[in-house]
């Protein structure tokens, strides 16, 4: 009997990038321009940028070619005298395991906006020309990019039978042969997309204070406020998965023919196949939380002196742009052949016991293919449905 068993296991995580809480620079901006004399010229002119640039790129290419012949038949017993004849073929047991998994990109960056500013002119003397500028930019810049090609092409021939018990003389012939069992699992698990974008801790937007008061008469007061806010995120998902399985089991194709002098028996096993081929592949998830940035805007323009010039400008800008994008194509091509036919038992001439007895066994053939492609969540505080530990705990790895 020959027991032929394969596993191949391959956990490829290409480029597995895990960026996880990636922090926005985040600070309290407080500008004052007080107590300056009559005629003074006061200027505070304030420019921050912020950009986080996260770019997550992840290619794998995996082969997986297999190739199982298990034959425990094509045995002779022939012309033989004076005996009984016995042929008795052992089973062939085949089990390939093909696991895949590949692709994982998660980036989560905190605080994308700058959090609190305070601009203050106050107590300034007559005349005096005072003006605050301030210009905040955050720029947060998500790019995550799988492709994965996955081929597996596996093919098992599992064969007991093809034994051959011919022109025996004087005893009874058997032929007894074993069953044949192939099981082949094939789990693709790949390409996965994780952003969170503003959902740390210390998030929560910006608070904007601004306050032009108590300054002399004929003053020239101004404070120009201008915040933009950019988020985009950029998720793509290529996978093209082939499984191309064949299993060929066969348990007969067994002769006893033109035997002399006893009983003949042909017993033939079963043929088992059970093919399972599941792909999981291409998931986006985007959690954009709190990145309109202002929550709080405080202005004030009081007390100031006769014929004072006072001017808030305030200009803010927010921009979130999530594009999610999946292909995905999925071929599968299982093709199973079981057959415990093809005997035969010919032309023998026995004893007045009993008849040539020819016995097949059953073919049992289970095919399960499942795919779930092709998934994108966008939102705040999403309960994404999948997850990569799960995946890979499903896949046993």
């Amino acid at each position: 009997m020959t027991n032929l068993k394969t596993r191949l296991a391959i956990a490829i995580a290409t480029g597995a990038v895990l960026l996880n809480a990636l922090a926005a620079t985040s600070y309290a901006y407080t500008l004052t321009v007080t107590g300056n004399g009559s005629g003074s010229n006061n200027d505070v002119d304030v420019e921050v940028d912020n950009d986080v640039d996260v770019d997550q790129d992840n290619d794998a290419d995996v082969d997986n070619d297999i190739d199982v012949d298990a034959d425990t038949g094509n045995n002779d017993a022939n012309g033989n005298v004076g005996g009984k004849v016995e042929i008795k073929t052992g089973n062939a047991t085949t089990n390939v395991t093909v696991n895949t998994a590949a692709n994982v990109n998660q980036a989560t960056v905190e605080n994308c906006c700058a959090n609190d500013a305070t601009v203050n002119i106050s107590g300034n003397g007559s005349d005096s020309d005072n003006d605050v500028d301030l210009d905040l930019d955050n720029d947060v810049d998500v790019d995550q990019d799988n492709d994965a090609d996955v081929d597996n092409d596996v093919d098992v021939d599992a064969d007991t039978g093809d034994n051959d018990a011919n022109d025996n003389v004087g005893g009874s012939v058997k032929i007894d042969t074993g069953s044949t069992n192939t099981t082949v699992s094939l789990k693709t698990a790949a390409n996965a997309n994780s952003a969170t974008v503003g959902g740390g801790n210390g998030n929560g937007g910006g608070e904007i204070s601004a306050w032009i008061t108590g300054n002399g008469s004929d003053s020239d007061n101004e404070i120009d406020l201008d915040l933009d806010n950019d988020v985009d995120v950029d998720q793509d998902n290529d996978a093209d998965v082939d499984n191309d399985v064949d299993v060929d089991g066969d348990t007969g194709d067994n002769d006893a023919n033109d035997n002399v002098g006893g009983n003949v028996e042909v017993l033939t096993g079963d043929a088992d196949a059970t093919v399972t081929a599941d792909t999981l592949v291409n998931f986006n998830g985007a959690d954009i939380d709190g990145c309109g940035c202002l929550t709080d805007l405080e202005a004030k323009i009081a007390g100031n002196g006769t014929d004072s010039d006072n001017d808030i400008d305030f200009d803010s800008e927010s921009d979130t742009d999530v594009d999610q994008d999946n292909d995905a194509d999925v071929d599968n091509d299982v093709d199973v052949d079981g057959d415990t036919g093809d005997n035969d038992a010919n032309d023998n001439v026995g004893g007045v016991d009993g008849d040539p007895s020819v016995d097949t066994g059953d073919t049992e053939t289970d095919v399960e293919a499942n795919t779930a492609a092709n998934a994108n969540f966008f939102g705040e505080d999403l309960d994404f449905e999948w997850d990569w530990d799960d995946l890979l705990d499903w896949l046993g790895l």
